[in-house]
């Protein structure tokens, strides 16, 4: 099997090449499907989506470009975190120093890591005390999510910073009906050992739910062997297996006083513990570095937390949301060639929206949003920002759907900024065919490390930085065939970013000096020939540029493929297969020090099952890279080998 796909060598070309196999297959689909079932058994899934809008709307009905996982589709795979759902996103990269817990970025559309908010309920998870205040993704767990948005394209005309790349909003699983128990215990390869314990319900007008959830991978080997013997390193050393252990507390509270009043509380602590293999640096040329003889260790806690009050009044014509949020960051690392050192954020938020239904096919949002970002730790900062916006969603006869959005912020550090946003799409019900297009603004604000942590007397931050800015826009095509058994889709998308925050020609301090292109095309078909049956595939084709040196940007593959199957076999047994393929890359050495490697693409096969017992058992089992290969991702470290994985669930 190859490592990864062949790159094409122009966009035109990647373009016409997706048309045709999407159509080829599509037909061929098609044709299987009609002999050999009912399309009127067919089940076509139209979600409801939040994020596009800020208000419920029906996947048809959204230009955006945006994937929505259930908590059904993280079952079915058995996937223990984020990172391990996100992989599967078109459009998307996912970055891993190493296994579980190693921190974990993320790519959308040949963005920057730092250009995709991350919200848990309403909450932004994002570190302030991080030096790109990017989030990692590394360590958030799957067991109370409810689903995953992810929504590509500038979005900062809703979101405000940050948005560059997309936004991606975690739901998590509210209580209703009589009070459930639910838990589960998994134990495999790595020393992993998980557990995870739910109690949820509602009475009268309190719904709650509450987890527990324990994740441990105590053995995985990260670093490369021939990384750890001479000329790399002075002398033989021994891998020292990573080792990650987190237990995370979360529940989501809510009580209708009255049918147009409720209150609700989402709350979530975690507490990691990681030992990873770090760096470590001669002090005589040729300067190199080299894997680290003791661990790193680090323990971070995290606090989220935001009280809400929602009311709907006029029969529902003025419907408003209050929020309070806070955040709290800690993490305490000890690395032996250096010490120890401790990094601490805070964040304070106020934010209120309100949704005005002016007709049955005009509705108006306006929001505004206080924020409060903070360093308590290695040094003292903070920044505030006042930020308003509306969005005007609107639909015109039976085929026209809109939305049209803009925002001002208003940032204690730089100024103001205006962003917006103008997404049509053009349904025919009959044909089961959309059009759809974008086109809008984002910013990426100075972190408050790159305005104000120094480095002496090496680095030294710049406070006079300004944001950096974005244009995007994407078209596109979904068409559905045969009562909706098979359907596809082609979107391609461009975005220019300047004003990026980089170093300067001096390497001693940062500045806007940057200017990047991405562009891209995301495709996918997605089949069901039987009521238990699923099938899709996805396509990405990513270009991405520094305009400035003329070179690829780091950790950009260029191609990407999923396959994912679903079959319930039978009533009580499910099968899931997931194949991941990822074409080359530009990457940098594990040390940092050596930029413009070639890393070599991969692919990857995970299967998962589950078989219900009935009287509430359950039993599952999965295999992560089945085919066992060997790969990197970044380069210097080892993404896990084969591993086989075991456990049961009760629901009571």
């Amino acid at each position: 099997m190859p490592t990864g796909l062949d790159a094409p060598r122009t966009l035109a070309g990647v373009a016409l090449l997706s048309l045709c196999l999407l159509l080829s297959l599509c037909f061929t689909a098609a044709a299987w499907g009609a002999a050999t079932s009912d399309t009127s058994d067919a089940q076509e899934l139209q979600p409801i989506v939040i994020s596009a809008t800020r208000l419920p709307t029906p996947a048809l009905e959204v230009a955006s470009s945006v994937t929505v996982i259930t908590a059904e589709d993280i079952a079915a795979r058995q996937e223990r975190t984020i990172a391990d759902v996100l992989k599967d996103v078109p459009g998307l990269n996912v970055v891993q120093t190493g296994g579980p817990g190693g921190v974990t970025s993320v790519f959308i559309r040949g963005t920057t890591s730092n250009h995709t908010p991350v919200l848990i309920d309403g909450i932004d998870v994002s570190d302030p005390s991080n030096a790109t205040g990017a989030f990692d993704f590394g360590q958030l767990l799957t067991p109370d999510i409810e689903r995953v948005e992810v929504l590509r394209g500038p979005q900062s005309g809703l979101y405000g910073s940050d948005a560059i790349g997309g936004v991606i909003n975690i739901i998590t699983r509210s209580g209703s009906g009589p009070m459930q128990f639910a838990a589960g215990l998994e134990a495999g390869t790595f020393d992993t050992f998980n557990q995870a314990g739910s109690i949820s319900g509602s009475q009268d007008g309190f719904h709650y739910a509450a987890n527990v959830m324990h994740f441990h991978a105590g053995a995985t080997p990260v670093t490369p062997l021939d990384l750890l013997q001479p000329p790399v390193t002075p002398q033989p050393e021994a891998r020292i297996d990573d080792y990650d252990d987190n237990l995370t507390l979360s529940t989501k509270l809510g009580y209708d006083i009255t049918s147009n009043l409720d209150l609700g509380l989402v709350a979530r602590y975690s507490d990691i513990h990681l030992h990873t293999t770090g760096e470590d640096y001669l002090s005589v040329p040729p300067f190199s570095g080299y894997p680290a003889p003791q661990q790193t260790t680090a323990a971070t806690d995290e606090y989220f937390t935001r009280l809400t009050a929602h009311w709907r009044s006029f029969d529902g014509a003025f419907d408003q949301i209050f929020g309070l949020a806070y955040a709290h960051l800690r993490t305490d690392t000890v690395q032996p060639e250096s010490g120890a050192s401790l990094n601490t954020g805070d964040r304070r938020q106020a934010d209120w929206q309100g949704n005005i239904r002016l007709a049955s096919t005009e509705t108006l949002v306006v929001g505004a949003q206080y924020e409060r970002d903070e360093i308590v730790a290695p040094l003292s900062a903070d920044q505030t920002i006042r930020s308003g916006y509306g969005e005007l969603q609107s639909q015109n006869g039976a085929h026209w759907f809109s939305a049209l959005n803009v925002r001002y912020d208003d940032n204690s550090r730089f100024g103001g900024k205006v962003t917006w946003r103008f997404a049509p799409a053009w349904v025919i019900q009959d044909t089961d065919t959309k059009l759809k297009a974008s086109v809008g603004t984002g910013f990426k604000a100075p972190t408050l490390s790159e305005l104000f942590q120094d480095f002496p007397p090496f680095f030294f931050a710049n406070p006079n930085l300004e944001p950096e800015s974005s244009t995007g826009w994407d078209a596109g095509i979904e068409q559905g065939l045969f009562s909706g058994t098979v359907r596809f889709g082609v979107t391609y998308y461009h975005n220019y970013i300047h004003d990026l925050i980089t170093t300067d020609v001096t390497g001693t301090t940062y500045a806007n000096v940057g200017l990047a292109t991405t562009q891209g095309i995301e495709s996918f078909i997605a089949y069901q020939p039987l009521k238990t049956l699923t099938l899709r595939l996805d396509y990405t084709y990513t270009e991405a540029t520094d305009d400035v040196l003329h070179q690829e940007l780091l950790r950009r593959p260029k191609n990407k493929a999923t396959f994912i199957a679903t079959w319930q076999a039978t009533s009580a047994w499910q099968l899931n297969l997931d194949v991941d393929s990822v074409g080359d890359w530009i990457d940098v050495s594990r040390d940092g020090l050596s930029s413009g490697l070639q890393a070599p693409g991969y692919t990857t096969v995970n299967v998962a099952t589950t078989y219900d017992l009935g009287a509430h058992w359950s039993l599952f089992g999965r295999i992560t890279n089945l085919l066992d290969r060997h790969y990197e991702n970044p380069i210097g470290f080892l993404q896990p080998s084969i591993g086989a994985y075991a456990g049961f669930k009760v629901k009571l």
